[in-house]
């Protein structure tokens, strides 16, 4: 191409570095450009609410006018702001590779309370415009309250430092990609399979007209194919919903292991709890129509269930059972004893690490009052014994939520990072010990069984229209004097628990996390 090419961008620091990445990646392929800046709509009103500007685009509406009229060969956009539809004459010809799309949650230090889940004091007001944060948040802490947030990063985050919020929500990609210093602020990054992001979040658009073939043709050398393939399901996912960017919806989908995984959070206001469907597929193609039609009015959900725990009416679960009128018989089937009533100092100060794997095990070892040293750090499987610790003033170092459901993954991943230390596993008797054996010969284990599990000698079948088992011991009390209906759909917690119910013939469905958000995701997206 002989002309140097009219990169046009919004001002702030933000776009700027996203026209500048642009623009550096033209000159790694031999094309030379220049950056215009241009003020949006969304720029220039700052006192409304983004769900109450007229139209859809407002932060793009103006670069596209004027790449239409031949002002810009290209504009270079967050690919979550852009309308799921093209004007006519433009096209999106290349998207970047995807920066972490996870949520930033910035809490001011004078309201961080970490034994509370995202360490946020009780009734903690978050600055946020987004609906779909607000539904999301609202589903994990109801007790939070929300205020709108508008402006740039430098913008928002001034205004925390400035007390008008007790903390702030942003997507990390835009903090990671300026560099911003927010050492003093407590950070909770919020994976994107537990707050589940915005449509094609992390990803930059570059957008041409569609008569310029020649630099369409050029740009193929810096698109991603990969992460277009995966972003064009969430794309679709909101064009099948007819919502814009301010609408209560979040859509993420990424290739795992060969696989192609998806999450959508879907509420009908900011206020209403959200439902939420995980799929996993060879390929995307009919994904999000699979999506889409797990959202149809007419489709049939379960009208009860059966669970093996004590489920509190305000936990995810029962907000999510109470919402859809799904009545809930949940009782324990077995019963859970000390085996330990004292622990040994001297083997805690032994201890780089303490790993849990279930709730159960965080509750016995903190009973016993242990003597942690400030060094000694703590891993646990996911977030449900995260949320755990934290009623202990504790935080994870390390969790396997965002590693996917097979223990023996998570395992791994643990075995490299604690590779020749020393980590104490406190555990029930006849546990199935995945986490021990995964961990190198270099690595010292402490051994530490401190309670045991006494199956019920008598269990009442249930007739729910699911049952949900949440430990081996409790598919062992329930199926050794009752049988499953032909009807009855299973939910298994774990792979523990799955391998138990295998052993019994019997089908099966496996929730992406051993969690609450991951069971209520597996029952929404039963088929009947």
């Amino acid at each position: 191409m002989n002309r140097k090419l009219i990169i046009g961008t919004r001002g702030s620091e933000l776009a700027l570095w996203q026209a500048n990445f642009v623009k550096d990646r033209l000159a790694d392929i031999g094309v030379q450009a220049e950056l215009k800046i241009i003020k949006t709509q969304g720029d220039i009103i700052q006192h409304l609410r983004l769900d109450k500007l007229e139209g859809k685009g407002f932060f793009t509406k103006e670069l596209e006018e004027e790449l239409l009229s031949g002002g810009i060969d290209l504009a270079v956009h967050s690919h979550k702001d852009l309308p799921t539809v093209n004007p006519p004459g433009l096209i999106i010809a290349a998207v970047s590779e995807r920066e972490d799309p996870a949520e930033l949650l910035i809490v001011h230090k004078d309201c961080v309370d970490i034994s509370k889940r995202l360490s946020l004091k009780h009734n903690a007001t978050i600055g946020t415009s987004s609906n779909r944060r607000k539904a999301q948040l609202l589903s994990l802490r109801p007790d939070l309250e929300f205020d709108d947030l508008r402006g740039n990063l430098q913008t928002r985050v001034q205004k925390l430092r400035d007390e008008k919020y007790d903390a702030i929500m942003l997507a990390k990609a835009g903090i990671a990609r300026i560099n911003m210093d927010l050492s003093d602020f407590h950070l909770e990054e919020i994976p994107p399979v537990e707050l589940i992001p915005a449509p094609a979040q992390g990803v930059l658009a570059i957008q041409i007209r569609e008569s310029d073939t020649e630099l369409f043709d050029i740009l193929q050398g810096i698109h991603n194919k990969e992460v277009a393939e995966t972003i064009a399901v969430e794309r679709k996912v909101l064009n099948m919903f007819d919502a814009g960017c301010h609408a209560p919806l979040g859509s993420y989908c990424r290739k795992k292991d060969g696989m192609y995984q998806s999450w959508t959070s879907i509420a009908d206001t900011n206020e209403d709890f959200p439902d939420r469907v995980f799929l996993q597929a060879e390929s995307t193609e009919g994904m999000a129509e699979k999506i889409f039609a797990k959202y149809s009015k007419d489709r049939k959900l379960p009208s009860s269930v059966f669970i093996t725990r004590d489920l509190a009416e305000n936990s995810y679960l029962g907000r999510f059972l109470k919402k859809h009128e799904i009545q809930i018989d949940d009782r324990s089937l077995i019963r859970i004893f000390p085996t330990i009533n004292k622990l040994d100092s001297f083997i805690l100060k032994r201890a780089d690490w303490i790993f849990f794997n279930s709730k159960n095990a965080i509750e016995h070892f903190f009973k016993l009052e242990p003597w942690i040293l400030k060094k000694t750090k703590i891993a646990v499987l996911g977030r449900g014994s995260e949320d755990t610790l934290r009623k202990y003033n504790r935080i994870a170092d390390f969790s396997g939520d965002n590693l996917g459901i097979e223990t023996e993954d998570i395992a791994k991943e643990f075995a490299k990072l604690v590779d020749g230390q020393t980590v104490l596993i406190p555990r029930a008797e006849g546990s199935y010990m995945t986490i021990q054996k995964a961990l190198t010969p270099e690595t010292k284990v402490i051994d530490m069984p401190i309670y045991e599990t006494v199956i019920e000698e008598e269990v009442n079948k249930t007739n729910a229209e699911v049952m949900i088992f949440t430990s081996p011991s409790n598919v062992e009390a329930y199926f050794r004097e009752n049988l499953a209906d032909p009807d009855q759909k299973i939910i298994c917690i774990g792979h523990s628990t799955a391998a138990a119910i295998e052993k019994l013939g019997l089908k099966y469905t496996l929730p992406f996390t051993p969690d609450e958000i991951g069971l209520a995701e597996a029952i929404f997206g039963l088929d009947y």
